[in-house]
């Protein structure tokens, strides 16, 4: 029996469909709210706006805050000052990941309960209970906060999460097939196939795999078609929710490994990298974890799906490959710091971790 795991399964109410936003009243009725904070982006809160018609007949105080764009302690310090001066009693989020992630640090530092309207498909932020920290600058800080309260609620509409950019949406089914990736090697051991919860989270990850690698190709066309079909709202739902629940379920052993490392190591000392999405990142991750685990026979049957989707796959073909070797010895001291690569089931040192980059790159070269 696990004494360290933490079932935190997802947001109390989810909906996902044409016209759940009407029903975000309902919910802010139960928790009696009658102060609410709502944290918005810019251009995804002039698409959103249109869907959330209730604002104008709420019989609430609303109040309004534009996040700075990112994550921070900073930005965290804001919507804390303005939930004490205006006396808000709950929190709504409304825009991508990185919004997410600060109004549940910020619902968590207020102690306050929150709820989000998710406008694109790009990763799970929306569901999970931690938030990666970012610089005002754009440089990752190395620390992702966790917290054990969840969304009070979840809900958007597929008519406002497809009107998003493309890219974005790619990002998000690379971030999801990382669940797999990150957790299948974990969840293998002999001591922890027998645990419930840990077999949910597997047979979950391998839910969202089989997913992406079918029906990406056509949920994309339909993206950008701007067709909200079937193939769309099942893999954007499953990169908002159900890659969510992957952690939610398995805890550390199934929440993120050496890719997440990966992408939180080239966050943080190589600046270059911030002009790619957090899923493109996370994606040449996956192939390091791979190299780590020297598992090349998968390398080359994701290829073609890398290459279908344009994803990342080395610091070279990136062109952020660090010229100076002390840039590799940082990456490699800060992944190897992390108590999550090491759950990987294979020797992990400092050495192993820097021969594992420089094997990806000589694997790749000619690719």
């Amino acid at each position: 029996m696990l004494t360290d795991l933490k079932v935190k399964v997802g947001p109390q109410v989810y909906r996902y469909h044409e016209g759940a936003i009407d029903f975000v009243p309902t919910v802010l009725a139960e928790y009696q709210v009658k102060r609410l904070l709502i944290v918005h982006g810019s251009v995804s809160w002039e698409k959103a706006q249109p869907k959330m018609t209730f604002l104008k007949s709420l019989p609430i105080e609303i109040f309004y805050h534009r996040y700075t764009g990112e994550c921070s302690y900073y930005g965290t310090e804001l919507i804390e000052n303005i939930a004490q001066e205006k006396e808000i009693d709950f929190i709504l989020g409304v825009g991508g990941g990185k919004l997410a992630d600060l109004v549940g640090y910020a619902a968590h530092k207020t102690n306050l309960p929150f709820g989000l309207i998710p406008t694109l498909a790009s990763n799970c932020a929306p569901w999970t209970p931690l938030s990666v920290m970012y610089k005002e600058s754009g440089e990752a800080e190395g620390k992702t906060e966790h917290y054990l309260r969840q969304a009070a609620f979840l809900i958007t509409d597929p008519t406002l999460v497809i009107d998003a950019p493309v890219d974005y949406f790619i990002a998000g089914l690379a971030d999801t097939l990382a669940k797999w990736i990150e957790s299948e090697a974990i969840l293998a051991q002999p001591h922890l196939q027998d645990e419930p919860f840990l077999q949910m989270a597997g047979y979950t990850a391998k839910l969202c795999e089989t997913a992406i690698l079918s029906q990406s190709k056509q949920a994309i066309t339909d993206m950008e078609q701007q067709e909200v079909t079937d193939a769309f709202c099942h893999l954007s739902e499953i990169i908002i929710a159900v890659a969510g629940m992957v952690g939610g379920l398995g805890d550390k052993y199934a929440r993120n490994a050496a890719a997440h490392a990966m992408h939180d190591a080239i966050s943080k000392y190589l600046p270059e990298s911030h002009r790619f999405l957090h899923g493109e990142k996370v994606a040449y991750g996956m192939f390091y974890q791979l190299a780590l685990e020297e598992k090349w026979a998968a390398i080359d049957q994701l290829l073609p799906f890398y290459q279908e989707l344009h994803l990342p796959m080395s610091l070279h073909q990136m062109e952020i490959y660090p010229k100076d070797e002390q840039v590799i010895d940082q990456l490699v001291a800060f992944i190897d710091s992390k108590e999550k690569v090491h759950l990987i089931p294979v020797e992990v040192n400092k050495e192993r971790l820097k021969e594992a980059i420089y094997a990806l790159e000589t694997y790749l070269k000619d690719v």
